[in-house]
């Protein structure tokens, strides 16, 4: 469950919004994870004993654990002094998640954008979102939803709009074994998603750097 906590201020910097945006962490319990990762391999029949395998169990479980835990960041936002009401976008923000049906992972690229309503958001920000949500089991279509849910009720923007251009590795690399198929969805609200011209100006510019083409 996501949460956020207000880090206040005083009047001198009372326009200056910062809520910490956190998840409950998960317990990891990292040499249990080891032992359950070398019994896996010795169960699918790979040696252990040999030198390039020996720490493999180790380092299995680091790096799952660290794809599975969410880093917390300020969500810095500034009021919108000059009432600037086009689109910003950001573009190919690195996507990496782990599919929760295989555990292996999807990557590719996020493009989010949304459009101003009194208060604009630090532009890093939005990178930080995608891979917040992105640090655990996922579905693509889930991930996109959430950073755009998150964006429209905590910054309560005109609209909001997020594209994800991904490649699954579990259809790259197993099953049917397709590489270099994306995989592109999108979450459109507000403004974004009932205004065609709006609608329109977002997804081209999504589009031009290849989700959907």
């Amino acid at each position: 469950m996501t949460r956020l906590h207000s880090t206040g201020g005083d009047a001198a910097t009372i326009q200056l919004s910062r809520p910490r945006v956190v998840t409950e962490a998960p317990t990891i319990d990292l040499e249990g994870a080891e032992d359950a990762a070398a019994a896996l391999l010795v169960a699918l029949g790979q040696p252990l004993g040999t030198p390039h395998l020996t720490e493999t169990p180790r380092r299995m479980a680091a790096a799952y654990a660290e794809l599975l835990t969410a880093e917390p960041f300020d969500f810095t936002t500034f009021p919108n002094s000059e009432g600037y009401d086009e689109l910003v976008l950001v573009q190919d923000i690195p996507v990496t998640s782990l599919c929760e049906h295989h555990m292996l992972p999807f990557t590719g690229v996020a493009h989010v954008g949304y459009l101003p309503g009194e208060r604009i958001l630090g532009l890093s920000k939005l990178a930080r979102l995608v891979r917040f949500f992105g640090s655990r089991a996922q579905t693509q279509e889930r991930l996109t939803k959430q950073v755009a849910d998150h964006l429209q009720a905590q910054l309560s923007p005109r609209g909001v709009g997020v594209v994800l251009d991904t490649e699954h590795t579990c259809m790259s690399l197993r099953g049917v074994r397709a590489p270099g198929t994306r995989t592109v969805t999108s979450a459109l609200l507000g403004v974004l998603r009932t205004d065609p011209s709006s609608r329109a100006e977002f997804l081209s510019l999504a589009r031009r750097n290849g989700a959907g083409s």
